[in-house]
């Protein structure tokens, strides 16, 4: 069966005519209009650099210490008679508190047997002082007694030859005056004896002062005061037990005064420590090195919820360098540590606290700070006049977790880059927005006020 020739026409006509339609358009059309590309400025956030008075920091942790440490040593043996009724690990006692008491009894015989032989020797000094008086008025009569027998002598043998005397009588006389030369002799033996028996009593008394000064300090030791102001950190005595000497008996903490060692990187230190002029170590005192050195030092102790601060100075330089960490320690004290203690909110600064220290060097005006996080391997990304990237060698000064200081090829107000630009090309168009936020907090923690 085939379609009538009128039916083909009405499916043919509208598909020439669509066709003829579709070429006139393609005959009439002009091509497209080319525009050339427009640059696109990127959208980024800026600071303007500002010029601070920069306080650089540096923060370690340690442990809370006494400053000075004092140890109970027996200097004495004997029984503890005697016992602070308050003597007992953790109390506070004061300073020159009587807190044992070893049994003197002994000490005291020695000092009153020393004294017993100072005055028996002091009364054998006055004796033999004595017996040197009598030797001399007995010498005196001796040698009188000689020149008249000497002088009869001399008579007896002017008259033996005139039949006047005797040779018996005048051989008597010799015999008297030898006698008499043997006295005289007998006492100057015993006075040349004199000094020697003297240096002998008085280095006997000597002696004697020695041991009653010793037997003195052993009394005066069985007593055992504290020297300061102290915290009890050890016991290791009872009431009515002996001890001997040398044995640790009480040790005690002082209050006066707390230490923190805390471990610093030595590039860090090289940035708190600066000075125009060299410093002689050797020569200078404590408050002098630290004037020259010029650090403070803050404490803070934060454990959960319980915070609280305390100010501290800067003490003294650790005498060694830790070679596997390349720090130095800094050791900072701080004066009355029990000092200001509100129960629940600020506790003492006890022994054995684990605490942040906080370093601050000399304060340095005029400076220029950015962000540590805008430095790119030595770079800066600066925003010029003509609003394109800069890509800036500078050099750096302080270096700082937070920011760091410019010393070179950057002026104050310049815009640098502080959001990520990826990619950074050289020349390429910006369009900056200035975080003034990010600035205000960037001027705070170069003045040390807040943590980054």
């Amino acid at each position: 069966m085939t379609m009538p020739i009128s039916k083909k026409w009405v499916i043919l006509i509208p598909a020439i005519a669509g066709i003829a339609a579709l070429m006139a358009l393609k005959k009439s059309s002009q091509p497209p209009v080319q525009e050339p590309p427009q640059e696109q400025a990127q959208l980024i956030r800026v600071i303007r650099v500002p010029s601070v008075t920069v306080i650089p920091t540096a923060r370690g942790y340690g442990t809370v210490k006494p400053s000075r440490t004092w140890d109970g040593v027996a200097q004495v043996k004997g029984k503890i008679v005697q016992k602070h009724p308050k003597l007992q690990k953790g109390a506070i006692l004061e300073g020159g508190s009587l807190i044992l008491r070893i049994d003197p009894t002994d000490y005291e015989l020695a000092i009153a047997q020393a004294e017993a032989d100072m005055l028996a020797t002091r009364a054998q000094l006055d004796e033999l002082l004595a017996k040197g008086t009598n030797t001399e008025a007995s010498l005196k009569i001796e040698q009188a007694a000689l020149a008249l027998n000497r002088k009869e002598l001399e008579r007896k043998r002017k008259l033996v030859g005139k039949g006047g005397v005797s040779r018996s009588d005048l051989e008597t006389q010799e015999r008297s005056v030898l006698s008499q030369q043997q006295s005289v002799q007998t006492q100057l033996n015993t006075l040349n004896l004199i000094p020697s028996q003297k240096a002998l009593l008085e280095a006997q008394l000597e002696r004697y002062q020695a041991s009653l000064a010793t037997a003195r300090r052993n009394l005066a030791n069985t007593e055992i005061r504290l020297p300061f102001t102290s915290r009890i950190a050890q016991v290791n005595v009872e009431q009515d037990q002996y001890v001997r000497e040398g044995e640790l008996l009480v040790s005690a903490d002082d209050l006066d005064e707390a230490e923190i060692e805390v471990q610093i990187p030595i590039n860090q230190m090289s940035q708190l420590i600066h000075a125009n002029q060299t410093i002689d170590v050797l020569n200078l005192n404590p408050s002098e090195t630290r004037r020259q050195v010029g650090l403070s030092a803050t404490v803070k102790l934060q454990e959960n919820s319980l915070q609280a601060t305390w100010p501290a100075r800067f003490a003294r330089i650790s005498d060694t360098l830790d070679p596997k960490t390349r720090t130095v320690g800094v050791i900072v004290a701080i004066d009355k540590p029990y000092n200001n203690v509100l129960p629940g909110s600020r506790p003492p600064l006890l022994k054995g606290l684990f605490v942040q220290v906080t370093l601050a060097g000399k304060a340095r005006p005029d400076s220029l700070v950015v962000p540590r996080s805008a430095l790119h391997a030595g770079r800066l990304y600066v925003v010029d006049e003509q609003q394109r990237l800069d890509i800036r060698p500078v050099e750096v000064g302080i270096l700082q977790s937070g920011f760091a200081t410019i010393e070179s090829e950057l002026a104050a107000r310049e815009q640098v880059v502080i959001s990520d630009l990826v990619p950074a090309v050289q020349g390429m168009l910006l369009k900056p927005v200035v975080d003034q936020a990010a600035e205000q907090r960037l001027a705070r923690i170069a003045q040390g006020e807040t943590a980054p």
